[in-house]
């Protein structure tokens, strides 16, 4: 049954803006299986609940996918589809687990499971509603760490876009075109965040300051000339979004406008926390040796931090090196483990 639930989950495509169809399907899917309370909320995320005990545990996925049309299939024990690593196998782990959970764990505490809208979009609009209906006391963020592995923590984010427009003059003239004040103001960003790390004494790929030119365009129609790019940057523990925002706009260029979005905070969870042991204790019985993470990337652990005072983590099956990748695919039978060891681990972080 839960190969099924993934496998039609995959097969409905949901890039971000556009999940309604498999929110319904999951909803619908946790309601004829012993979920109650069972909707698809305003911000278009699936949310499905069991239990009544006076814990609360969140479980907290993401349904939506970038794009890519990837056939979906099972080959040699994988399955293949977009979605399937990042990250809709994490969120069909976490109801699965949950659906299989035993009445004494049901009477110990309320399980959420919440698979989030717009996590790859710079909204999150899934998470941002979340945030406002459930107070947890443990909290899953459902992304791929691989089945023995627990993510502790993850990079924030801050996207820059700069524009800039000036009056067309001939090429041989003096002075700079539109583009090369924006290929100067690239540059500058990429300066600052190597001072900032030589600065702070940081090494490290979690710890530095990562920025990537996501796109540059410059154009002109005989009059004016215009510019702009995207700057996506990657924030390590101990700088602020609004910090780096602030020290950013002291490098743009004389009539250079810029624009700041995705204020991601950075967050790296305690290594020895309830979550963390009950983890570790169901990969052990499983046969694995546990492992911690913290990622580069970003994720919905992100935007729910400064809201969820609580133990948290990430987790759920997958390489996530294969996220985003024309080849996303996701071993079956390191799924079902997965599911076994979330089961475990929520049964004992209950203490049923």
């Amino acid at each position: 049954m839960s190969i099924e639930l993934l496998r039609h989950a995959v097969a409905i495509p949901s890039v971000s803006y556009h999940e309604s169809e498999v929110a319904h399907y999951l909803a619908d899917y946790m309601s004829k299986n012993g979920f109650n309370n069972t909707q698809v909320d305003v911000s278009g995320s699936a949310v499905g609940m069991r239990g009544s005990g006076p814990l609360t545990v969140v479980l907290l996925g993401h349904i939506d996918t970038v794009p890519g049309d990837i056939q979906v299939r099972i080959e040699d024990g994988k399955l293949y589809g977009r979605g399937s690593v990042d990250a809709k196998g994490s969120f069909c782990t976490f109801v699965s687990a949950v659906q299989q959970l035993p009445e004494n764990a049901l009477q110990k505490a309320r399980f959420v499971c919440v698979g989030a809208t717009e996590e790859e979009a710079p909204t999150s609009r899934g998470a941002r509603h979340a945030v406002t209906q459930h107070q947890p006391d443990f909290i899953f963020i459902g992304e791929p760490s691989a089945w023995d592995a627990i993510t502790l923590g993850y990079k924030g984010r801050l996207i820059c876009k700069a524009e800039i427009t000036k009056d067309n003059f001939h090429t041989a003239g003096d002075g700079t075109s539109a583009s090369d004040d924006v290929v100067e103001f690239c540059t500058r960003v990429k300066k600052w965040a190597q001072d900032w790390g030589e600065k702070h004494n940081a090494t490290g790929a979690f710890n530095t300051i990562s920025v990537m030119v996501q796109s540059i365009h410059g154009d002109a129609d005989g009059m004016e000339q215009v510019a702009r790019a995207t700057i996506g940057l990657r924030l390590p523990p101990g700088l602020h979004p609004t910090e780096a925002q602030h020290q950013i706009f002291e490098h743009r260029l004389p009539g250079m406008h810029l624009n700041f979005m995705g204020h991601e905070v950075p967050y790296r969870g305690e290594k020895d926390t309830p979550i963390s042991r009950a983890l570790r204790i169901a990969i052990r019985e499983m046969g694995g040796t546990p492992k911690f993470k913290v990622k580069t990337g970003t994720s919905d652990m992100n935007v729910v931090a400064p809201h969820w005072d609580a133990p948290m983590v990430a987790y759920g099956p997958g390489d996530s090196g294969l996220d985003h990748t024309p080849f996303e695919h996701l071993e079956l039978a390191e799924y079902e483990k997965a599911i076994e060891v979330l089961k475990r681990a929520l049964i004992k972080l209950v203490g049923a």
